[in-house]
């Protein structure tokens, strides 16, 4: 028993002191391409969903890919640094960042499910509830990221609630209504990894 108390011990400590370390497995240049992408998915949908109200499955085709591909590109940055990173906590502290985030990408998926399947009427909300999971998703993280984050949160759901507001009826998913809240969100988050932790005169 006190062998099994010790361990579970030093466990909760490891996992204190992951908690206290800035997260460095995301990275400026697979953020800001996320960023580019969304502003690309966007002007695609102009061109080859001119109507994205009666062809919404063409829509979220789209906007699924761009998410996955960014997924993606993120993921595999965070998994290489991992296993270059020197330090004892990189594993603990990408999981924590991972379990932080995840929720809000679970119940985005869920919710653009049940709003297919049981009420297609609704889905103009999407870009817009998007948005504002994916704040959520950010503030969750914010304790393991630099302080200037946060600014980037409340962006997400300034953006997501405008959204809610004006991307309706004629304006109902609006390729902007994606493109500009997640291609700008993103270049700014691009833009606070870079300057307070990719920086030359930041510690990487």
């Amino acid at each position: 028993m006190e062998l099994r108390e010790a361990l579970t011990q030093i466990s909760e400590i490891r996992l204190q002191m992951a908690r206290t370390e800035v997260f460095r497995g995301y990275r400026a240049m697979p953020v800001a391409f996320s960023g580019l992408l969304a502003l690309a998915a966007a002007g695609f949908q102009t061109v080859w969903i001119p109507e994205p109200a009666l062809h919404w499955d063409r829509f979220l085709g789209l906007w699924v890919s761009a998410a996955i591909i960014s997924l993606v590109a993120t993921g595999t940055e965070m998994v290489i640094r991992t296993r270059l990173s020197r330090s004892p906590w990189s594993r603990e502290i990408t999981w924590l960042a991972v379990e932080q985030f995840l929720p809000c990408l679970a119940a985005g998926g869920l919710l653009t499910f049940v709003l297919v399947r049981y009420s297609a009427e609704s889905l103009w909300m999407l870009p817009g509830l998007w948005q504002v999971l994916f704040s959520l998703g950010i503030f969750a993280s914010c304790r393991l990221l630099p302080r200037a984050t946060f600014g980037v949160g409340v962006f997400y759901l300034a953006a997501g609630l405008a959204s809610l507001i004006l991307a309706q009826g004629d304006a109902a998913l609006s390729p902007w209504a994606m493109g500009l809240p997640f291609g700008v969100g993103q270049l700014l988050s691009a833009l606070v990894l870079y300057r307070t932790l990719e920086c030359p005169n930041v510690d990487a």
